[in-house]
C-alpha cells in the first residue's frame, strides 16, 4: 500500500510546518502582543485605583461640607429662636405700652365722666331742693289751704332732707 507510506512523509512536513507556525504565532503574541495588554490592564487598574482614590476624598469633603452646613444651619435657627423671642417680648412690651397708654386714657375719661356725673348730681339735687320745696308749697296750698313763702318751703324740705 503504497498511500500509507506517502502519510507519512505527509504528515512530517504538516507536523513541521505546524510546529513553525505554533511557535511563530508563540513568541510574536506572546513577547509582543501580551506586553502591550499587559500595560493597558495595569494602565487601566492605576486610572480605575486612582478614580477611587479621587471619588473617596471627594466624599470626605461632601461629607465635610454636609457637616459645616449643618453647623451653619443650626446657628441660623438659634439665631432665628432668639430674634424671634426679642421680636415677641418688644411686642408684648409695645403691647404693655399700648395698654397702660389705654388705661390711661379711659382712667382720664372715666375722671371726667365721674366729675361730669356728680356735676349733674348735684345741680340735679339742687333742682330736687326747688322742685321739692315748690310742690310742698302747692300741696299746703291745696290741702291746708295756707299760702307759705318759697323759703319756707325750701327751709322745710332742708330739714325733711337733713332727718330722713
Amino acid at each position: 500500500m503504497p498511500q500509507i507510506s506517502q502519510i507519512a512523509a505527509t504528515y512530517a512536513s504538516q507536523i513541521f510546518w505546524l510546529l513553525i507556525t505554533f511557535g511563530l504565532l508563540y513568541f510574536v503574541v506572546g513577547r509582543g502582543m501580551v506586553t502591550k495588554i499587559v500595560a493597558t490592564v495595569d494602565a487601566r487598574e492605576a486610572r480605575v485605583t486612582g478614580d477611587l482614590a479621587a471619588a473617596e476624598a471627594a466624599r470626605l469633603q461632601a461629607d465635610a461640607t454636609e457637616e459645616a452646613w449643618r453647623v451653619e444651619m443650626d446657628a441660623a435657627r438659634t439665631a432665628a429662636a432668639a430674634e424671634t423671642a426679642a421680636a415677641k417680648a418688644q411686642a408684648a412690651k409695645s403691647a404693655e405700652v399700648q395698654v397702660k397708654a389705654a388705661d390711661a386714657d379711659l382712667a382720664e375719661r372715666a375722671g371726667h365722666h365721674d366729675l361730669a356725673i356728680a356735676n349733674a348730681k348735684a345741680e340735679a339735687l339742687a333742682n330736687l331742693d326747688s322742685v321739692a320745696a315748690e310742690a310742698a308749697q302747692q300741696l299746703v296750698a291745696k290741702l291746708a289751704g295756707l299760702q307759705i313763702t318759697a323759703d319756707q318751703a325750701a327751709h322745710a324740705v332742708r330739714e325733711v332732707r337733713a332727718h330722713g
